[in-house]
């Protein structure tokens, strides 16, 4: 639950560190099982694809990283350059559930 009675520098600081966190740990994992796996379900040029704009959101966000703790927390980010980054994670949740969906469904697994 928020607290009101934060200050708005404050309240800024406790929403959006946590979730540049989050943006950068899911898009470093993300980034690891496109790298890593043989995704049979997707073509290896989609496969690229979509592990280059990992690489550019993850670029992104240690940008956007940089400049709020360079100002001490005091520069938000606009809804409208979040929504591509949280559209890219839900894309890359769904092939990381139907690959490891997969996987588990492999016989000796």
């Amino acid at each position: 639950m928020l607290n009101p009675n934060l200050p708005e520098a404050e309240l800024l600081k406790s929403l959006l560190q946590p979730l540049l966190e989050d943006f950068h740990y899911w898009f470093e994992r993300s980034a690891n099982l496109l790298e890593t796996e043989e995704i049979g379900f997707i073509s290896a040029e989609d496969q690229a694809d979509l592990l280059a704009r990992v690489k550019q959101a993850q670029q992104e966000v240690s940008a956007a990283s940089a400049l709020f703790h360079a100002t001490g927390g005091q520069v938000g980010i606009e809804t409208a350059a979040l929504m591509p980054w949280h559209r890219l994670l839900a894309e890359c949740w769904q092939v990381s559930a139907r690959f490891r969906s997969l996987q588990s469904a492999k016989p000796g697994k």
